[in-house]
């Protein structure tokens, strides 16, 4: 029972009718933040999806590099699982160790490896984070485009109400619920754009962590295998 009642008030409401009392302004304002809400579903699918395949790659990657006894198994074994961001930085820094190895014929400056590795790793951080300030702003700025919208709408009740001469609750309601319906718009985008937006950040860090190691995996195989 507890349940029942918000559930048959939902069941109640009719979207289509509150939002045929808005003018063209208020439509205005929906529109764009339904186009603000699909926009950002469709980054938060893509975004998981290459989120949970990057996870995936780098840890078959990570398994199948550990076992190689030399950088140049490595280059065999990350061909194998190139869309893997440890793939990315793997290449930053081998390109560096084969300069030095053709210039000098071993490993001459470690801290020139390290900052090539730290530009493969900013260069996948990158990638991964391509769209996400769209969930950022649709998060922050949703909210306030609603309530633009509302605002107008219940200024307009008002006025329509003046112009009626009645101060009665059954005049204005109906312009009122038209106009908190773009509020309504505007939280249900922004709701699930600061959640996804977290968690993805979240995961992003952890997979920049993982890079951040794998780069001191890299190092130690490399002065194992070419290191004076």
């Amino acid at each position: 029972m507890t349940f029942a009642v918000p559930f048959a008030f939902l069941l109640q409401v009719n979207l289509w009718e509150m939002v045929q009392r808005t003018d063209a302004l208020e439509r205005a304002v929906v529109v764009l933040l339904i186009g603000f809400s699909l926009f950002s579903w469709a980054v938060v699918f893509s975004k998981w999806s290459a989120l949970r395949s990057s996870r995936a790659a780098n840890s078959r990657f990570l398994r199948a590099f550990r076992k190689c006894k030399g950088l140049e198994a490595a280059v065999g074994v990350a061909e194998q699982f190139r869309p893997s961001p440890l793939v990315g930085v793997f290449d930053f820094g081998y390109e560096e160790v084969e300069r030095q190895v053709k210039a000098r014929g071993a490993l001459t400056n470690r801290t020139a490896i390290e900052r090539a590795l730290q530009l493969g790793i900013s260069e996948e951080l990158a990638k991964l984070e391509r769209n996400m300030q769209w969930l950022a702003t649709t998060a922050s700025v949703t909210p306030f485009i609603g309530l633009f919208g509302t605002v107008w709408g219940i200024i307009r009740a008002f006025q329509d109400l003046g112009q009626q001469g009645s101060t009665s609750l059954r005049a204005v309601g109906p312009g009122i619920s038209g106009a908190l319906i773009a509020t309504a718009f505007g939280l249900f985008a922004a709701i699930p754009a600061a959640i996804f937006y977290n968690q993805f950040g979240h995961g992003i860090r952890q997979i920049g962590a993982r890079m951040d190691d794998f780069s001191l995996e890299f190092l130690n195989l490399a002065e194992r295998s070419l290191g004076d």
